[in-house]
């Protein structure tokens, strides 16, 4: 096939370029494609799972458009000159000026083998669908930790469902197979979600509120011992809730006892500091309650949101580890919101249960006929 294009190239060409940056095996994955596509054009339906975004290149994005825009040449015509690659850099030179033939040329010339495009294809899907979810997972993280949102909870949840759209459309075009689940180390928690004076102040104003109201506990199922910041805190809200389903009697000096049995007294607490922090309640304990659940639930967002991010960053782990991985993750989040909802949900209304003698007829008009006397009144 003829190497030689149009002569009036720009004086910036790709080539020239500085490198910045090692290039990953995805950007050779890339040339290699564009290559067997520029020299044989019908291999375009190899390719019939990737869009122009699926290249992490935008001049190679770019090409490909063109590429598919255009029609496909006569194969016997496309073998004797160069006027469809042409029309290909005319057309993605529109949108990417640092094209030029020689790039084009080049592409050529470093596809290993035509016939493997749909292989090349499928590794350009893979790591776009890793660019992805690592952009959701991103986004989910830093929704979490927005401190200007009006209405954090809301918005985190919803970036999380924008992330679980992006699992399950993985999902269905990378087929499952067997495999190690992936062994990626947690991230470790967020600085501004742990030891937050705010959070310890909150955590010390639900305690004792619910210990001068233990009647609120009951009714504060959807709060557990995980959501609190502090290891004294969870474990004095495990003796308030343990004392409240015993019926047994609540009080300072009843929690504080409790809490002795439980040995929370041995990491160092001070009985007297104990009685004192107990017993200066405040406010509203479900209030206190919302405030603490809602830090666990962005606290777990941003914990999904970077357990995610740590699994695209492993280029070891496949596409169906990406899925089972962020699966997993995002179940701990699910699990914070069906608590979320509950807490803000507004409590069901109950209404008696109907009787043979006064539920409606199922159909048909009414057996009798109110009087017309009755109906003007």
């Amino acid at each position: 096939m003829p190497r030689t294009l149009a002569p009036d190239e720009p004086e910036d060409d790709l080539d020239d370029l500085p490198d910045t940056h090692p290039s990953q095996p995805v950007y050779y994955a890339e040339q290699a494609l564009l290559g067997a596509l520029l020299l044989q054009p019908h291999r375009l339906t190899d390719a019939a799972g990737i869009e122009p975004d699926s290249f992490s290149n935008h001049a190679h994005g770019t090409l490909f458009a063109a590429i598919r825009a255009l029609p496909a040449p006569d194969p016997n015509q496309h073998a004797k000159d160069t006027t469809w690659l042409n029309a290909v850099l005319t057309a993605a030179r529109e949108h990417a000026r640092g094209l030029t033939a020689s790039y084009l040329h080049t592409l050529i010339q470093v596809c290993p083998w035509p016939k493997h495009a749909s292989a090349y294809a499928r590794m350009i899907e893979t790591e776009h669908a890793r660019r992805t979810l690592r952009a959701h997972a991103e986004r989910l993280a830093q929704t979490a930790t927005d401190v200007t949102l009006p209405h954090p909870v809301p918005t985190t949840l919803a970036a999380a469902d924008a992330l679980t759209r992006a699992v399950d459309n993985i999902a269905a075009r990378f087929p499952a197979h067997s495999g190690y689940l992936p062994r990626t180390p947690a991230p470790a928690l967020a600085a501004n979600f742990d030891n937050d004076e705010e959070a310890f102040e909150e955590e010390r104003l639900l305690l004792a509120t619910a210990t001068a109201h233990p009647a609120d506990v009951e009714q504060m199922r959807w709060l557990t011992a995980d959501d609190f910041t502090h290891p004294l805190h969870a474990g004095l809200w495990q003796c308030l809730t343990a004392l409240a389903r015993r019926r047994a009697p609540v009080d300072p000096v009843t929690v504080l006892w409790e809490a002795q049995q439980r040995g929370l007294l041995a990491s160092g607490a001070e009985p007297a500091e104990l009685l004192d922090l107990l017993g200066a309640p405040a406010g509203s304990a479900e209030y206190w309650g919302e405030r603490i659940l809602q830090r666990s639930v962005l606290a777990t967002a941003h914990q999904v949101g970077r357990r995610i991010e740590a699994f695209t960053d492993d280029p070891a782990i496949t596409p169906y580890q990406l899925v089972v991985g962020s699966r997993r993750a995002l179940a701990d989040l699910s699990a914070a919101r069906a608590r979320w909802h509950h807490a803000t949900s507004p409590a069901p209304t109950t209404t008696p249960a109907r009787t043979r003698a006064t539920a409606p007829p199922r159909a048909g008009p009414p057996r009798t006929t109110v009087p017309p006397a009755r109906i003007s009144r």
